[in-house]
This record gives structure tokens, C-alpha cells and sequence, in this order.
């Protein structure tokens, strides 16, 4: 068990929910508030209000796009999309409000305006002093496993940017080696263990065929012995499977959800709070029941 901020988090008691609130104007899944709205900060706050409305447990707020291919932004263009909601959530919401970025600079700035979780989606491979933040403001990390890479060469459009030819001697003990080596890093810098979430990164740098793979085995992830966060939600290997834009993937992203639950994940990060949460209340009912 571990407190974040108020809210106490029981791992393996059920599955936590966390909602993504993006203040891009270039969002994969097309739910960017700063393409919707001049008052997107205010926009991207109410959008954070109604999902702790419909179960989330934990807020998500991210500034820059991590679709395939998107370009990377400046750390003070992130920060001008970032800071001003996390501002405006934190005194509006009493769930934690979780940073994703993986620049050091936004993230001691996201814990002061009042983050209390650190998403790194690079794994510390970008920005090593993440883990530093991370550690003196004794700030839960979350470890995501990454191969993602601009080369056209392993870049596909269509139901949006995929990967394809992505090599790997063999799909999850690789991601397991990596992460261990992400792991390593924080430790080193002073994370505490009990602080330490990971995620293997589904979307990142793996094709269609090996995201489908590694939900299906993501229960091997468990012999590392961290809470396991997944994000699945309407990415683009839903899209490939089942033919579909992404605002249309809510029945496949409720597919993925359901089995990553049963394959043990901890925690889903996903667009559409209250429907994945629904799922996974079902789904807990029926594979925590049947753990006990």
C-alpha cells in the first residue's frame, strides 16, 4: 500500500483508473484541448473534474504529444501548457494529479504548481535527472519502457503513425531487461522502491503484432515485483486490429483493458473514464473474486 497525496492506492485490492487530460493541439486520439478551445486551460480543468466524476483515480496531465512521429516541443512551451492546469486541478480535485513528461525542468515545476506523480514515458533514457526530482521531492515514478524512433524507416501512417520492423531478440525479456536498467537508474538516484511504477510502453516502439503479444504475456511483468500501470486507449494497433479511427477503438480499448486487468495491471491509463471504468470493476469482479 502507498499514500499519494491524500489518496491511498492497495495494490492487487483493485484496478486504479487514470485519466488523461491533454493540453495538445496535436493529440493522437484527437482529444487535445488546446486544438478545441482559446479557454483551453479552463477546458482541460472541467475535462479533469468531470473524470474524477467517473472514477478516476488518479489525473493525467500531459503537454506534449508521444503519437509516433510528433514533434518534440521546448521545455517552456510545455511548461506554458502544463503548469496552468495542474494550477487550476490541484485546487479543484483531491485525487493525485500525475506529471507526464520526461524533461526534469517540467517536472520540479509540475510538483511545485502541485503534481505528486512523475510520468516518465522515455524512462529516464532522455533526462536522467528526472529521477533526481523524482527523488528529492520523494515523488512517486513512473518507469515507461520506450523503443520509439523518428525513422521513417520504421514509421507507417494510416490509422495513425505505427511502427513496423521493430527488432527484438525476444519481446518481454527484453522489455523486462530495460526497464530493470530504467529501475536501476532511479534507485541510484534515490527513488525509493515502494515509489516505483512501471509500465511497459505499449505503443512505444513495438508493431502492431508485438503490442497484441505483450498484453497477452503481460502477467511475466509481475516477476519484477512493481505495480504495473498500462495505456492501451485508443492507440493505434486497436485501430490496425479492428479497422477504425480512433474515435471509434472505445470497444477495443475495452478488450485490451479487460485483458491487461486479468494479466495483472494495476493501473489503466485511458481517455474514456467512465466507460474503462466500468470495465474494470466488471473485470475485477470476476478475476479478483476469483484470485481470493
Amino acid at each position: 500500500m502507498i499514500k499519494i497525496g491524500a489518496k491511498k492506492f492497495d495494490w492487487g485490492a483493485r484496478t486504479y483508473i487514470m485519466g488523461i487530460v491533454n493540453t495538445t493541439p496535436d493529440s493522437f486520439s484527437g482529444d487535445g484541448t488546446m486544438s478545441r478551445a482559446k479557454d483551453w486551460t479552463d477546458v482541460a480543468t472541467l475535462q479533469g473534474i468531470q473524470m474524477v466524476s467517473d472514477g478516476a483515480d488518479i489525473l493525467d496531465v500531459g503537454g506534449e504529444s508521444t503519437r509516433p512521429g510528433a514533434v518534440p516541443i521546448s521545455a517552456y512551451e510545455e511548461l506554458k501548457r502544463v503548469i496552468p492546469v495542474i494550477e487550476k486541478l490541484a485546487k479543484k480535485v483531491s485525487i493525485p494529479i500525475s506529471v507526464d513528461t520526461y524533461k526534469s525542468e517540467v517536472a520540479r515545476e509540475a510538483i511545485r504548481a502541485g503534481a505528486s506523480i512523475v510520468n516518465d514515458v522515455w524512462g529516464l533514457t532522455k533526462d536522467p535527472e528526472l529521477a533526481k526530482v523524482a527523488a528529492e521531492n520523494k515523488t512517486p515514478l513512473i518507469i515507461v519502457h520506450n523503443r520509439s524512433s523518428a525513422d521513417s524507416a520504421e514509421m507507417q501512417k494510416g490509422l495513425g503513425g505505427r511502427f513496423i520492423g521493430i527488432s527484438y531478440r525476444d519481446l518481454l525479456s527484453d522489455i523486462k531487461s530495460e526497464l530493470k536498467d530504467s529501475i536501476d537508474k532511479a534507485v541510484r538516484a534515490g527513488v525509493l522502491r515502494e515509489n516505483i511504477i512501471i509500465d511497459p510502453g505499449i505503443g512505444f516502439g513495438k508493431t502492431v503484432e508485438q503490442n497484441l503479444e505483450l498484453i497477452n504475456k503481460l502477467n511475466e511483468l509481475r516477476d519484477l515485483k512493481f505495480p504495473i500501470l498500462v495505456g492501451p486507449s485508443r492507440k493505434s494497433f486497436i485501430g490496425y486490429t479492428v479497422n477504425v479511427p480512433p474515435e471509434e477503438r472505445l470497444e477495443g480499448t475495452a478488450a485490451a483493458v479487460a485483458i491487461c486487468i486479468e494479466r495483472g495491471a494495476d493501473v489503466v491509463r485511458v481517455h474514456d473514464v467512465k466507460a474503462m471504468s466500468r470495465v474494470a470493476r466488471m473485470t475485477d469482479a470476476i478475476v479478483r473474486r476469483a484470485n481470493r
